[in-house]
């Protein structure tokens, strides 16, 4: 059977017929706009091969960004980390100035209250001795320090200075078996002597009388006999009271108010008849002048 036709429109005519009919479609869609649902199917069939296509620079450049967000999160995370430790470490120096500050304020506060010349000092070494209570401070007899001078914390008597150097000074703290202080009775102005048993937290008061009206909690000042230490700074705070039969005394001991085993900073106090003895013939300030006993 032969084909009808045998040969078709030349190439000439399929130019001008596609161009026409193309042409036409142009015009049809853009005055009229019949192709735009074909538009929107065509456009959906073909999704998936521009996506298949667009796929591995898709994934390339979601890996490139992801490793390098990785990156930068590892830089932050470690720069954050060293701001941390740097905050911390400021704020442990802040809450230790804080501290310090609280213990200055307390001592410009008891300054105030013994309303005398004072100087404050830093604890320099302790001793390390269990059985000597002495503490070296970072004032000298370049700064007026003279033996014999007293010392205090923010709450009491702390001791006293026994020698001094141009930079430097030794404290002899009330505690110690070698000292000992003239006190009284604040409620009743009782007299009596608190000497060191070498323990940090207790001082007895030897030699009282059995009838001798003290009692426990009863608060110890000095009682500025001797000239040494001024009268009424707080020493002590009466523990116990014993009476027992087989002796002539009764046997009292006090705890100490000064914190003689934390404080760091301490008073170094002046009163009138120290500062005439300060300014006085320098060989009075002997080294190895006795504490006030």
């Amino acid at each position: 059977m032969k084909p009808l036709f045998v040969r078709g429109p030349s190439p000439v005519v399929r130019l001008v017929l596609a161009a026409f009919l193309g042409f036409a479609l142009m015009v049809a869609d853009h005055r009229y706009q019949y192709l735009e649902t074909v538009r929107g199917s065509l456009s959906v069939l073909v999704y998936p091969f521009y996506y298949l296509a667009n796929l591995p620079d898709t994934l390339l450049h979601r890996v490139q960004g992801r490793l390098a967000d990785d990156e930068v999160l590892r830089r932050d995370l470690a720069a954050l980390q060293r701001e941390n430790l740097l905050l911390r470490a400021r704020m442990q120096r802040f809450e230790s100035l804080e501290a310090e500050n609280r213990r200055l304020r307390d001592l410009l506060g008891s300054s105030v209250r013994v309303g005398e010349r004072v100087l404050i000092a830093e604890l320099l070494a302790v001793d390390l001795n269990p059985y000597r209570h002495h503490l070296l401070i970072d004032k000298g007899a370049r700064a007026g320090v003279f033996v014999g001078q007293p010392v205090v914390d923010a709450r009491a008597v702390m001791g006293q200075v026994v020698r001094a150097d141009p930079l430097t000074a030794r404290v002899l703290l009330i505690t110690d078996v070698e000292h000992s202080l003239p006190v009284e009775v604040l409620r009743n102005g009782l007299r009596a002597i608190a000497s060191g048993t070498g323990l940090i937290n207790q001082l007895e008061l030897p030699h009282l009388p059995k009838n001798a009206d003290i009692r426990v909690g009863d608060l110890l000042v000095t009682s500025g006999l001797g000239g040494r230490f001024p009268a009424g700074y707080p020493v002590a705070r009466v523990a116990t009271v014993d009476s027992e039969p087989g002796n002539a005394f009764a046997t009292v001991t006090a705890e100490p108010l000064a914190r003689l085993d934390r404080s760091r900073e301490v008073l170094l106090v002046w009163i009138p008849s120290s500062s005439e003895h300060a300014a006085g013939d320098p060989s009075e300030h002997s080294l190895n002048e006795a504490p006030e006993r």
